[in-house]
């Protein structure tokens, strides 16, 4: 499989494909595809797994395209201004915890799974959700990322905070909380919400560097109410 990522403001990445190799991706994520492309719907994974799509969400159901030539291409993009992050999943053994919201598509050799975070109270209370997803597999799997992406290693016990929704995924080693933004006028007036996802290391974390549903907040602010 070779693939190229295309266009700079809403990119898309192209993949080709040779007979036999597959891709698979949400419901509607695929923008275009060439001849020889066979396209299939299912709930991936099973009843329950789709149930936990559904919580984390992403949609229930997933589409495959699988090639019949040599050379087929097929196209995924993005939904927002931003970028997408390609990962060799052959290199990462461990997996990656997605937050909602990250997955584009992968290759069929890629596994998502329901991941639950280790304290309750973390998605209880965080906004974000306590399900995220777990990529595990060989094969690649591309990320959709609202702005630029960042990537850090965080040595042993190293701390980064993050606002919930600048966070897109961490290696499983990384310890994953909520806690609480402290001072009253912190809260009211700091204008960064009331809860920070804590990330303690070791272990990758990815993160971008815009939040597209406070944009989409901010501008729905400046809509006009109807009469």
């Amino acid at each position: 499989m070779q693939y190229e990522i295309l266009g700079k403001t809403v990119p898309t990445v192209e993949v080709t494909l040779n007979r036999g190799e597959g891709m698979f991706t949400q419901s509607g994520g695929m923008a275009w595809q060439t001849e020889g492309v066979q396209m299939s719907t299912n709930a991936r994974g099973g009843v329950m797994k789709s149930l936990g799509r559904m919580f984390t969400g992403e949609s229930i159901f997933m589409s495959s395209y699988n090639s019949e030539v040599d050379g087929a291409k097929v196209a995924f993009a993005a939904t927002v201004p931003g970028d997408i992050l390609p990962l060799n999943m052959s290199e990462i053994p461990g997996g990656m915890i997605l937050q909602k919201g990250a997955f584009l598509c992968a290759q069929e050799g890629i596994e998502l799974n329901v991941e639950f975070t280790k304290r309750f109270s973390a998605g209880l209370v965080g906004g974000e959700g306590f399900i995220l997803q777990k990529a595990t597999g060989n094969g690649m799997l591309f990320l959709e990322v609202d702005g630029d992406p960042v990537i850090k290693e965080l040595a042993p016990g190293e701390v980064l905070k993050v606002d919930t929704g600048n966070v897109v995924a961490f290696e499983p080693t990384v310890k994953y909380e909520i806690e609480t933004v402290k001072g009253f006028k912190n809260i009211f007036l700091g204008g960064e919400g009331l809860f920070l996802t804590r990330l303690t290391g070791p272990g990758k974390i990815i993160i971008q560097s815009q939040n597209f549903s406070d944009f989409a907040g901010r501008i729905a602010a400046l809509i006009p109410p109807r009469n």
